[in-house]
């Protein structure tokens, strides 16, 4: 079975609204909001691989990302590993650069949104955590 590692960045403003994205019409878990991120590479960090992939999603250049939490999810294809990250400090204003649809959400109206079922547990912190 395919095992991903995936560095994910929960960008989080100071009005503790999170940055999201939309997943590709022709992606797995299609239509549903994510955090960005992305797989990491063969000899990178997970802390190198968000930066490479929030540059590369959002046009920021993150400036201070903090571990948050390690989860692993398995679909009926393949296991996931999400290193999760929250970045509060970056350069540039996120948008999504690759032409996905996106905005910002209230840290405490996360559970309204459709998440893939691998983000279900950062989800439930992030909604009780104080910013």
């Amino acid at each position: 079975m395919k095992h991903l590692q995936i560095a994910v960045g929960i960008i989080r403003n100071a009005q503790q609204e999170i940055f999201i994205t939309q997943r590709a019409a022709d992606s797995h878990m299609a239509g549903f909001w994510e955090f960005p991120g992305g797989k990491i590479e063969q000899g990178e960090t997970p802390e190198l691989a968000l930066k490479r992939e929030l540059l590369e999603e959002t046009g920021i250049v993150v400036q201070k990302a903090t571990l948050l939490k390690v989860l692993e999810h398995t679909f009926a294809d393949r296991i996931v590993t999400l290193t999760f990250y929250i970045v509060e400090a970056w350069d540039g204003e996120p948008f999504g650069r690759e032409g996905q649809p996106m905005r910002w959400v209230r840290q405490s109206e996360l559970l309204a949104e459709e998440f893939p079922p691998a983000n279900a547990a950062i989800i439930e912190l992030l909604t009780t955590l104080r910013p």
